[in-house]
């Protein structure tokens, strides 16, 4: 495309001739890459094609900045990541490109998993980034588990374990009133709550719901009530903290109610 490689000399360009754009590394634009990456999310969460649009395009910038510093450097070029990734679409859909016969997604995901083993990944776990959003994480680790039968097979004890952890958070919680090794007790506690979350995501992937999108959207709805909120005391000339909470209350749940 004509677009594409002129898009990639403006990038070239920038490089050798801003100021700013010259100094950047890999590492500098790591938060960069992140924030855009988040920014096609919610674009895609507010079913803004427009706003989508927009992103994609500042996402691809990175991408294309990214392989012009490699370049430079010449450990890769632009041409490397796209053969690369090329051949890894084609070994990796054998059901279309080969003749491998599949009946459903599922066993397109398994054949997917299956590969990377045998690509020279040491462990079925390997490939959940580190700097992924830990919900999001403990799902894909979850999720993965689950493709080699590490799971249970219906709903009722992955619910009965969300209530098994919050059980013994309850119960170290209780345990650190009696003032013993109060260190060691915050360091119990932390780990159970971390294991009543974890148990809550298994929860969500058995009910086929992504636990950071639901999150995310659980976020928004409470900005939305709350700003509510602060228009209730602007207009009442209150400053928030001369508001009783039910007079709070009030003013959420009318906002619930609406949104």
């Amino acid at each position: 495309m004509k677009e594409f490689d002129k898009f990639v000399e403006i990038v070239r360009k920038l490089r050798k001739e801003c100021p700013w754009d010259r100094e950047q590394t890999h590492e500098s634009l790591r938060r960069c890459l992140l924030e855009e990456s988040y920014e096609v999310l919610e674009a895609i969460d507010n079913n803004n094609m427009t706003e989508l649009k927009k992103e994609l395009g500042d996402l691809l910038l990175q991408v294309v900045f990214h392989s012009v510093m490699a370049e430079e450097t010449n450990n890769f070029t632009l041409e490397d990541i796209m053969n690369d990734e090329m051949k890894k679409l084609i070994s990796r859909h054998p059901h279309i490109f080969g003749d491998v016969k599949i009946a459903n997604s599922n066993e397109v995901k398994a054949n997917w998993e299956a590969l990377k083993i045998k690509e020279g990944r040491k462990s079925l776990l390997d490939g959940v980034p580190k700097e992924l959003p830990s919900l999001f994480r403990a799902y894909r680790i979850q999720e993965k588990a689950s493709k080699v039968g590490f799971d249970w097979d219906d709903l009722q004890p992955v619910y009965d374990k969300i209530l098994e952890e919050i059980n013994e958070l309850k119960q170290a919680i209780e345990e650190k009133k009696d003032g013993k090794d109060v260190n060691a007790k915050r360091e119990e506690i932390e780990n159970e709550f971390g294991d009543m979350l974890f148990a809550l995501v298994n929860y969500s992937r058995f009910l086929k719901i992504n636990p950071e999108d639901a999150l995310r959207k659980t976020v928004e709805k409470f900005i939305f009530r709350f700003h509510k909120i602060e228009e209730y005391a602007k207009e009442k000339g209150l400053n928030l903290k001369e508001m009783t909470l039910e007079e709070m209350d009030e003013v959420w749940n009318k906002a619930k109610e609406s949104s």
